[in-house]
């Protein structure tokens, strides 16, 4: 079975500046959900801020596994209603992939707890060295010790943020700044991924190693399937049985006498 996943992104700086859409032709999005597509065990869907509820429902919602979610410049256009509902879902066991500027949008401001806008940036295009911190995650397989990306937006500590279950990326770039690039948090029953990478006027989703880091973390916030629970029925291990406790106590007798 599919691991179901909507890509979300505002989808405003690809139509009102040319010089992204040249990058992103298909989108943000439509780019994401390609690669993510080519993956025989992904089935990925769009959404975006202009569709009514911004493209997420809630019968979208219930569909989807893995929600990833691009924002910029609009996120106070993003309705505390979709919000909450989106809110209601990781708790419930969707998993959500937070990209770049999306440390400042609401959804990620909520389940922070904290002012996850406030963070050091520079829009200079400069090298980021992207490197690995944690080689057993299940995110980091695949990848080598480090992922050099040529051009991208510095973002620079302090980063306010709760202290990460998993640190995975740390990024580095020219200017000497370091940033907790890739972390995670379990919330609720939901996984949550940060990953920083990701400025719109340069090509980092086409870059391999990033879409090899992307899928990776779809398959690993995606929800582990729980059995039902099914009242009434022996436990497999611990039998219940009609009298267990004196059948207990008249052991505990058995073994004083």
């Amino acid at each position: 079975m599919s691991i179901r996943v909507t890509v979300w992104n505002e989808f405003l700086h690809e139509v009102q500046f040319p010089e992204v859409a040249e990058v992103y032709p298909k989108g943000i999005h439509g780019c994401i959900a390609d690669f993510l597509n080519a993956q025989p065990d992904i089935t990925a869907r769009t959404a975006t801020l202009r569709e009514p509820e911004h493209g997420l429902t809630q019968e979208v919602l219930d569909a989807t596994d893995v929600l990833l979610w691009w924002g910029h410049m609009a996120h106070g256009e993003v309705s505390d209603e979709v919000v909450e509902r989106v809110y209601r879902r990781v708790m419930d066991g969707m998993g959500l992939i937070v990209l770049h500027s999306g440390h400042a949008s609401k959804i990620f401001r909520k389940l922070c707890g904290t002012d996850s806008y406030m963070l050091k940036w520079r829009e200079d295009g400069e090298q980021e060295i992207l490197w690995v911190i944690d080689p057993t995650h299940p995110i980091a397989q695949g990848i080598g010790e480090k992922v050099m990306i040529p051009h991208e937006e510095m973002y620079g500590e302090n980063f306010n943020i709760p202290k990460p279950d998993t640190l995975v990326f740390i990024g580095w770039f020219e200017g000497g700044e370091v940033f907790r690039s890739g972390c995670c948090w379990q919330k609720g029953l939901g996984k949550l991924f940060y990953f920083q990478p990701g400025h719109e006027t340069f090509p980092i989703y086409h870059d391999p190693e990033i879409q090899k880091i992307l899928t990776n973390a779809v398959r690993w916030a995606a929800p582990v399937a729980i059995p039902p629970v099914t009242h009434g029925n022996p436990d497999p291990i611990m039998p219940v049985r009609v009298g267990t406790a004196k059948t207990i106590a008249g052991l505990h007798e058995e073994k004083h006498v």
